[in-house]
C-alpha cells in the first residue's frame, strides 16, 4: 500500500478554523507577529511536503531492515541519516524554540501539527528527534549558564540529538529505585556509573554529538526520589574526547525497529549536574511532560496513518452487495458501504479528529501560558495542560492500538500479512500506551493526584470553562448536557465516597475508567467546536453514534466500583 501522506488542509481546518489559533495567538505578545492565518498555513504545507517527500518513504524499509548494532555503535536504516541532516538544517526542530538559542519562536501548535505528521510517517525515524524539545526545556529551566551556553542552541537547531536516561533493570515507574550513582570529581563535575535501559536513541549515527540527561544518586543522597538529581552527559566533550558511555546492546522489540531501545552503561563518566542536588525528578518532569503531550500527538498520527490505508482500501476492495445497495443484482460493492466498515472507518475518525482538537488547544495553551499577560489566563492555561495532558496521553494511545487493530480488520486476511503495511502501524502503536509514564500511570495521575485532593476544584473549574465556549455554538446540546451529567457524577458519586474511602482503595480501582470518561467528554466538547465549523464532515455525528455510548457504560462501571449501582 502507499505510504502515509500528509493532508495538511484538515491539520490547518482544525488549528485555524475549529480553534481560532489566530485571534488567541493575537493576544500573545510575543506571538502576535505569527498570528497571521498565511504564515500558519503555509508552515503546515511545508512540514507536510518535508513528511510525506522525504520521511514517509523510509517507513517501510526502516522496518524491515531495523537499526543496527555492532561493537558498541549503531547504524540506523538506510536513508535515515541523510533524512535527520535535511530535517534539522531545514529548521525543523527549532520552529518553537525561543530565538535568542536559535530557534524560531513559532506558536508551539505549529511544533504540535508536525510532530503528529512525523509519527504518522515514520515513528521509529521520529524517535530520535522526540526528545529534542523536552530536553531543550528542561536545561533553558534548570541548567546553569556554562550548561546553557554548551548545549542550549545544538538542541534547539537539533545538530545535537537527546537522551532522556531514566529507567533501570530494577527502577521503571519506580524511579525511587534508582541506583545509578555520581561521585564528586575535583573539577566541580561528577563521575557517573550505573546502567540505564530502554534508552531510545542512546546510540545512533544520525547526528554528530548525543546529549544525555540523566538521573542518578549523589553519596550522601537519602533513598527514595527525594535523593535523586539530574545530570548531562555529552556523547562526546568539547575537547572531542568520547564520553565513558557505552551502548552494551539494542533490544529486539515488537514494533518501531527503526529505533535504537539501547542498554546505556555509564562507567565514571564525567558529568555536570543540572539544577539543585536531590532536585532531579522536578527538573526531568519538564522533559517528561513535553514528552506526554508529543505520545499523545503519536497516538493521533499513527491512528490517521492506519486510518488512511484501510479507508484507501476499503475504496477499492469489493466484496457482496452491500445492504440497501443499488447495485444491479450480481455486481459487488465496495466494501466501504457496508454498514460494518463504516462503523470501523468512522469511529477511527471521530478520535483523530477530536484528538487534533485537544492536542492542538493543549499546544496553544502551553503557549498562553508562558506568554499571556492576564495571570488568569496563565492559570487557566495551566489547568488545562495539568489536566489534559494525562488524557491525551493515555486514551489517545491506546485508541491508537485498538484502532489500528480495527483498521487492519478492514483488510481482512490481507492485513495480516507484511504486504499491505498496516500490521506495522499496530506493532508499533504498542509501545507508546507503556513509555513516558504507563497509560496506568496517567490514570493514577489524573484521578489520585490531580482530582481527589481539592475536591475535583480544578476539574470543575476546567468543565464550567468548557461548558462557557459551547455557549451560543449551534447544535451543542448534546456536548453540554454531557458537561453537565460529568459534573454531577463527579458531585454526587465519586467525591463524596472517595473522600470516606480512606484507603482510597476504590479510588485507584476505577482510575482508569475515570481516565477514559474525562476523555469522552472532552471529545463531546471538542466534537461539538467541530460541528459548529463549516465543512465539518462526519466526525462529530460519528462520535455521538458509535463512540459516545461508552460514556454510560463507563459511568456504570464505576458505579459498581463505588458501591453505588
Amino acid at each position: 500500500m502507499n505510504a502515509y501522506q500528509p493532508r495538511p488542509e484538515s491539520h490547518a481546518f482544525i488549528l485555524l478554523q475549529v480553534l481560532r489559533a489566530p485571534e488567541l495567538l493575537a493576544e500573545l505578545p510575543l506571538l502576535a507577529e505569527h498570528a497571521e492565518p498565511a504564515l500558519l498555513t503555509q508552515v503546515i504545507e511545508e512540514a507536510g511536503k518535508f513528511v510525506g517527500e522525504v520521511l514517509a518513504p523510509l517507513n517501510r524499509e526502516g522496518d524491515e531492515v531495523g537499526a543496527q548494532w555492532k561493537a558498541g555503535a549503531v547504524t540506523m536504516p538506510p536513508g535515515f541519516q541523510e533524512a535527520y541532516q535535511a530535517f534539522w538544517q531545514a529548521g525543523w526542530p527549532s520552529l518553537a524554540c525561543a530565538v535568542e538559542d536559535g530557534g524560531q519562536g513559532l506558536p508551539t501548535a505549529l511544533e504540535a501539527v508536525l510532530h503528529e505528521m512525523l509519527n504518522a510517517a515514520n515513528h521509529g525515524w521520529t524517535m530520535a528527534p522526540g526528545l529534542l524539545h523536552g530536553a531543550y526545556e528542561c536545561l533553558k529551566h534548570h541548567g546553569s549558564e556554562d550548561i546553557k551556553a554548551r548545549y542550549l542552541e545544538k538542541l534547539a537547531t537539533g545538530e545535537w540529538l537527546a537522551t532522556m536516561c531514566l529507567t533501570e533493570p530494577h527502577a521503571g515507574s519506580d524511579l525511587g529505585l534508582v541506583r545509578t550513582r555520581a561521585t564528586p570529581l575535583p573539577d566541580g563535575r561528577f563521575a557517573l556509573s550505573g546502567t540505564k535501559i530502554f534508552i531510545s536513541g542512546g546510540e545512533h549515527d544520525l547526528s554528530d554529538n548525543i546529549v544525555h540527561l540523566v538521573l542518578a544518586r549523589l553519596p550522601d543522597a537519602p533513598p527514595g526520589p527525594k535523593g535523586l538529581s539530574l545530570f548531562v552527559v555529552p556523547k562526546f566533550h568539547d575537547d572531542g574526547s568520547r564520553s565513558a558511555v557505552h551502548c552494551d546492546r539494542i533490544e529486539e522489540k515488537m514494533g518501531i525497529h527503526a529505533s535504537p531501545t539501547c542498554v546505556m552503561r555509564f562507567d565514571e563518566a564525567a558529568a555536570s549536574l543540572v539544577g539543585e542536588p536531590g532536585k532531579g525528578l522536578n527538573a526531568m518532569f519538564v522533559m517528561m511532560n513535553a514528552a506526554r503531550l508529543l505520545v499523545g500527538l503519536q497516538g493521533i498520527g499513527l491512528l490517521d496513518a492506519a486510518w488512511q490505508k484501510a479507508s484507501a482500501y476499503a475504496q477499492e476492495r469489493r466484496q457482496m452487495r452491500a445492504p440497501g445497495s443499488a447495485s444491479k443484482s450480481g455486481q459487488a460493492d465496495t466494501i466501504a458501504l457496508h454498514p460494518a466498515m463504516q462503523r470501523i472507518l468512522l469511529t477511527q475518525r471521530a478520535w483523530i479528529d477530536t484528538g487534533r482538537v485537544i492536542a492542538y488547544r493543549t499546544a496553544l495553551e502551553l503557549d498562553v501560558q508562558k506568554h499571556h499577560p492576564d495571570g488568569a489566563r496563565r492559570e487557566a492555561a495551566a489547568r488545562w495542560c495539568s489536566l489534559v495532558t494525562p488524557v491525551l496521553k493515555s486514551a489517545w494511545t491506546e485508541q491508537a492500538f485498538t484502532g489500528a487493530s480495527a483498521c487492519l480488520q478492514v483488510f481482512g486476511g490481507h492485513g495480516y500479512v507484511r504486504e499491505w503495511g498496516i500490521e506495522q502501524h499496530v506493532r508499533d502503536a504498542r509501545v507508546a500506551m507503556i513509555y513516558e509514564g504507563t497509560n496506568e500511570i496517567q490514570a493514577i495521575d489524573l484521578l489520585i493526584r490531580k482530582t481527589l485532593p481539592d475536591g475535583a476544584a480544578a476539574l470543575q473549574t476546567l468543565l464550567a470553562e468548557l461548558q462557557a465556549d459551547l455557549d451560543g455554538l449551534p447544535q451543542a446540546g448534546a456536548a453540554r448536557e454531557a458537561l453537565q451529567r460529568f459534573a454531577e457524577f463527579l458531585r454526587t458519586q465519586l467525591l463524596p465516597r472517595t473522600a470516606a474511602d480512606a484507603p482510597a482503595d476504590r479510588a485507584h480501582w476505577l482510575a482508569d475508567d475515570f481516565l477514559r470518561a474525562v476523555a469522552l467528554v472532552l471529545m463531546a466538547w471538542a466534537s461539538a467546536r467541530i460541528d459548529a465549523t463549516p465543512d465539518a464532515g462526519e466526525a462529530p455525528a460519528a462520535f455521538w453514534r458509535f463512540v459516545w455510548p461508552e460514556f454510560d457504560m463507563r459511568l456504570g462501571q464505576m458505579r459498581t466500583t463505588l458501591g453505588t449501582a
